[in-house]
């Protein structure tokens, strides 16, 4: 353990002095080196974060979760700090702008999104049970609901007769991801849920199932799934795994929007993830949810990575 500390201490004593030669040999400090030579987006960015939290510097070390009307007077603070004039270096300052209101964005986004995930669904409060009757309009539009508590909840994938109580884990989270994507992209939803509830031709045509051999497919709980699917983007957001992907489509902060289109983009893949795997039964959900996990893991660890919808709601993420 010594032995581990001491290198430790030594590499960054290394990779310090290292920094300081550069400097001297470039003329540059680290962050312009990283604005100069890096293209806008995840890569730039995350590597301003990375120098940013590294630094010894508490002004540099805080920059990262100031306010972020406080911004302008932070990049003002670090050009003194290192001695960069703003008149011959203009687009340094514009590119660390940008930089840090992702970052700081992202920061937010998490707390915003936390704050929702912790609101539990009040069936005393009009406002949530407008929206859960929004939801059953966007997904059945010409079947009426008979009843505030009816088995007809099922039809899009609750557990009972009442989905209050499918909220618990994911709190409002859950329900504000469900009704953006049912009424953002109506059709698209429609379809999913159709196919979640008879999935077997839904995708592929006749010879098709029959070469890819998913006589088996089953469907699976829409409105329950979009919750799960719902907490795994709370995870991969929490993780910062979604950096990535808003550092790359957001070019200011990130926000609840974007956090909800990824959502939608998350139960798409599912939905065709899921019908490809061709799980023998429903046991087979968690099987197939973690494997789904890795895969968009796998694919955020790319720095040019952008979770790239293939429908109308995110369209806008893509020309970002």
């Amino acid at each position: 353990m010594f032995v581990q500390v001491c290198l430790y201490f030594y590499c960054k004593c290394l990779w310090r002095c290292l920094k300081f030669v550069v400097r001297k040999l470039t003329g540059r400090c680290e962050l312009q080196r990283i604005c100069y030579n890096i293209k806008p987006g995840a890569s730039r960015t995350m590597k301003i974060e990375t120098s940013l939290r590294g630094s010894k510097n508490k002004l540099l070390q805080t920059s990262v979760s100031v306010h972020p009307d406080a911004i302008e007077k932070t990049i003002d603070d670090i050009m003194e700090l290192k001695k960069i004039n703003p008149d011959i270096n203009p687009q340094l300052g514009v590119s660390l702008q940008a930089c840090l209101l992702q970052i700081v964005g992202y920061r937010n986004l998490i707390a915003e999104v936390e704050k929702l995930r912790r609101e539990p669904y009040d069936s005393e409060n009009p406002q949530h049970e407008e929206m859960l009757l929004k939801l059953w309009k966007c997904l059945k539009p010409d079947c009426p609901l008979e009843a505030r508590i009816s088995k007809q909840w099922c039809e899009i994938g609750f557990q009972g007769d009442d989905p209050k109580t499918d909220f618990r884990g994911m709190g409002l989270l859950g329900l504000y991801n469900l009704l953006y994507f049912a009424e953002r992209d109506a059709a698209v939803a429609q379809q999913v849920l159709s196919d979640s509830l008879q999935p077997k031709y839904s995708q592929f045509s006749k010879a098709e199932w029959e070469k890819k051999k998913f006589d088996k497919a089953i469907g699976y709980s829409f409105a329950i799934v979009g919750i799960n699917i719902t907490d795994l983007a709370y995870n991969l957001l929490v993780s910062g795994a979604l950096k990535t992907h808003f550092y790359n489509v957001a070019p200011e902060a990130p926000t609840l929007s974007h956090f909800q289109q990824t959502f939608c983009y998350l139960m798409h893949e599912f939905h065709k993830f899921w019908i490809e795997e061709d799980p023998l039964d429903i046991m087979e959900f968690n099987r197939v949810r973690e494997k789904f996990h890795k895969r968009i893991l796998k694919q955020l660890q790319n720095p040019d990575m952008a979770l790239c919808p293939h429908f109308a709601a995110s369209e806008s993420l893509i020309n970002m």
